[in-house]
């Protein structure tokens, strides 16, 4: 079992919080990227305020949970949720089903190998 968090701790980590959900400018963004805690970084990425330039950050980052939350979100670009797909069939996971079930929905093609066609 970890470590206990101290109130001061836990009172940080609520404030990275609402940072993440309120989240507005570049600059808002720019420093939850960086965010230890994993769901903080999910929660930011899934902020309705956060555009192509904050989404494509959020798109390297090393948890699949945050990757999905780009795959899901709206103002993420074709080319952002096109760059979240894994070629390599044996390294496919959840953000590349994700990736795929959106490029679907929005009308893109795929071949025998799960890859987008392109035109």
């Amino acid at each position: 079992m970890g470590k206990r968090k101290t109130p001061e701790q836990l009172a940080d980590e609520e404030r990275r919080y609402r940072l993440a959900r309120g989240a507005h400018t570049p600059e808002d963004f720019a420093q939850l990227v960086d965010d230890p805690n994993q769901a903080i970084r999910a929660a930011a990425a899934h902020n309705p305020d956060a555009d192509a330039q904050a989404l494509a950050r959020f798109a390297a980052d090393r948890f699949w949970g945050v990757r999905i939350e780009v795959a899901h979100h709206s103002n993420a670009t074709r080319e952002l949720v096109l760059g979240l797909l894994e070629a390599d069939p044996r390294k496919r996971g959840v953000v590349h089903h994700a990736a795929r079930e959106r490029l679907s929905a929005e009308g893109v093609a795929f071949d025998g190998e799960g890859l987008p066609v392109v035109d």
